[in-house]
């Protein structure tokens, strides 16, 4: 099984929009992720980019439409599809959420929390080894954003993730964003909550801005929106993961309002510094 071998750099997510710019930058960054759901065509522009962009950086592909929490089987022409895209770019990373996203033959286009239960368990590792077994590489498992719990819930996130990554082998992408927005939604320590996350398993970082709002009780509500810049808890909470594992390849996702490159760059350079922090501190 291929591991995740991501540079331990700072990187962003691909938009065609950027391609030029990202042509014509006096110095590369660390790799650019696409979502494997826009690149399941047989070729056409998308490819023409895409392979030009491969030439020179590392590539990570991230997965938003396996439905890695169903209840049902995995959609195996969609699992095909992915390996395919996969075997022709070679990418330095794969990776998936978890969540659900479809019912019977219905795409939800959406990524929908799970009840954290023994069964829920079983079901999630069993598909996370038939992907990397059609795949024969190692997935990473991003944790969700949530806004509701379960009350049939029996065991804390961490806890699940970390018996996942026992029982697959797999990796996990820390979404860093993901953390606070939780926390805050459900009055939680989002510094606890990095405590219990099972960090030695972590190969890649996700970092994002989110929107902020209030729910009918009149209690803050956040919502991971991809649309802003990184807000300044979450690079410090960043900054927190950093100083107990060491630099780690961290992406800057910008899906929604995409700006102009040089504002997405900017984004991706702060990063880097604060990983160039960490291997220093690291090093003394």
């Amino acid at each position: 099984m291929i591991p995740s071998t991501l540079p331990r750099r700072a990187g962003a997510g691909f938009k065609p929009e950027h391609f030029a710019d990202i042509l014509a930058a006096s110095e590369p960054i660390g790799f650019f992720e696409i979502h494997a759901e826009n690149y399941m065509g047989a070729g056409g522009p998308p490819h023409a980019q895409l392979g030009k962009l491969r030439e020179d950086h590392a590539i990570s592909i991230h997965g938003v439409g396996l439905s890695i929490g169903s209840m049902q089987p995995l959609d195996r022409d969609h699992l095909a599809r992915l390996k395919a895209l996969c075997d022709r770019y070679q990418p330095e990373s794969f990776s998936e959420h978890l969540a659900w996203s479809t019912h019977d033959s219905v795409f939800l286009n959406d990524l929908l929390p799970l009840p954290y239960t023994g069964e829920t368990l079983a079901r999630v590792a069993d598909h996370i080894d038939e992907v990397q077994s059609a795949l024969g590489r190692q997935m990473l498992l991003e944790n969700p954003a949530t806004y509701l719990l379960f009350t049939e819930s029996t065991i804390e996130e961490t806890a699940f993730l970390a018996e996942i990554v026992r029982r697959t082998g797999c990796g996990l992408l820390l979404d860093v964003n993901n953390v606070f927005v939780t926390a805050t939604n459900h009055n939680l320590d989002p510094d606890a909550y990095v405590a219990r996350f099972p960090l030695e398993a972590v190969r890649e970082i996700h970092l994002s801005g989110h929107s902020e709002t209030v729910d009918d009780l009149g209690a803050p509500l956040l919502i991971d929106s991809h649309d802003t810049p990184v807000k300044d808890p979450v690079w410090a909470l960043y900054q927190t993961v950093l100083r107990r594992i060491g630099p780690v390849a961290s992406l800057i996702e910008w899906d929604n309002d995409v700006p102009a490159w040089p504002v997405l760059h900017e984004e991706v350079v702060s990063a880097q510094r604060m990983l160039d922090d960490a291997a220093r501190q690291r090093a003394a």
